[in-house]
Order: C-alpha cells, then structure tokens, then sequence
C-alpha cells in the first residue's frame, strides 16, 4: 500500500481519484491546492503525488517546481486538460515524471501510478534484509548493528533493486529506465556513476558487494559478511 497525495481543486474529481486509489490498495490524501499539498508533505510521508496543473493558490507546475527545487525526489504525475500543451511541458520542465491528459481515464491512471511507483521503489517491499545489512525505504538508510548510512534517494532505489534480486544482472539501461524514467535525459554513465559511489560507501561491508557484469552491467551479490 502507498500513500499517495491527491491534489485536485474539483470536489468530485478528487473524490473519484482517492476512491479509484483507495479500491486499488492504496492509502490516498487528499488536498485542493498547492499550498494545501505542501502543509500536507510537512506533516506525512507520501510515496507519489499526483496533481492537477490548474489550481488556485498554487498550481500544479508551481508545487513541482518548488518540491524538485528542494530536492523532493518523489514521484509526480500531473493531469492537465486537452488544451493545456504549453502547461504540460513546463510541467515536465519543472520536474513532473509523466501526466494524464483531463478527463483521465481512472484504469490507466492505477496502471501509471503502479509504474511510477515500481521505478521509484516504492512497491518493492519494506525492510530487506541483506546478511547483517538492513535496507529501510522509510528513511533510506542501510543499517549494520550500530552503524547507519543515509542515502541519496536514486542511490538508495539503485542498491534496493539490486539486492532485491541478488544474482541478478541488470542492464545499465534497464536500471535508468526504472530508477531514473523513461524519459529521463540522463546517461547510461549516470548508473555507472551511482554503482561506484555505492562501492565507495560500502567497501568495508562484507554483507554484499555490487560487481560489473561485462557487456551487459550490474549484479549484487551476498557476501561472506566479513
């Protein structure tokens, strides 16, 4: 179950996208404006926020805009109306990660919020546990008796992908496109980037350890825990 904040000016629109969530498993709240949904983020941990572009107060592009600038990293779906082209690219300039066009098909939105959260991490599980090691998606640490390191968010998505399927090789593209989005104008060498500072991290742990795959990319493996 997700929580998932519902920006929506319109009464009955937000009433059906939170019924439309909540019969899918997930755990919606629900604003009515920018403003609102900023109070709301203050006081609650939410996994994807989907909102409207045209609102009062503040609308959905502002509220992108000023998340991403504070290096909110949470995934943003907007809705926008058939006309509203030019608000739809600022709001992806601003940081939204995909958009429903108004009056949004409900099927296709679960089915967006369900991919947004499988790139984010969101859906992956809870607490992974990893020899000693001990992944937390609730405040993106990693965990080893006394010891705890905070992660970046796309590091944290990028090591709980990994040791989610341990053996497993993964293509750099594959871990761009679910970590970092389809649409995201980032390099394959952006991965490469996130594994090393990973190695670097972690080089004392011997819970697991991340090794190159040639010609294709990345697996994690389980250490010997030393």
């Amino acid at each position: 179950m997700a929580k998932i904040l519902v920006a929506e000016d319109d009464t009955n629109a937000n009433k059906l996208i939170c019924a439309v969530l909540r019969r899918a498993g997930h755990d919606p709240l629900s604003v009515r404006d920018g403003q609102e949904a900023l109070d709301a983020l203050d006081k609650n941990h939410v996994d994807l926020i989907v909102t409207d572009v045209m609102m009062p107060c503040m609308d959905g592009v502002q509220l992108t805009k000023m998340l991403r600038d504070a290096s909110w990293d949470t995934p943003i779906l907007i809705l926008t109306a058939k006309q509203g082209q030019e608000a739809l690219r600022e709001g992806f300039l601003a940081g939204a990660d995909d958009y429903l066009v108004k009056p949004a098909d409900m099927g296709e939105l679960v089915l967006r919020v369900a991919a947004l959260l499988r790139r984010s991490g969101a859906t992956e599980g809870g607490r992974l546990a990893v020899g000693a090691a001990v992944l937390d998606p609730n405040n993106l640490s990693v965990e080893r008796g006394s010891e705890s390191i905070t992660l970046p968010p796309k590091e944290f998505q990028l090591l709980y992908k990994l040791l989610s399927h341990p053996g497993h090789a993964f293509t750099r593209m594959q871990l761009l496109d679910e970590i970092w989005g389809w649409d995201t104008k980032s390099a394959e060498s952006t991965v490469n980037v996130h594994v090393n500072r990973l190695r670097t991290r972690f080089s004392g742990w011997g819970d697991f350890k991340i090794e190159t795959v040639r010609g294709i990319g990345y697996r994690a493996i389980a250490g010997d825990g030393q």
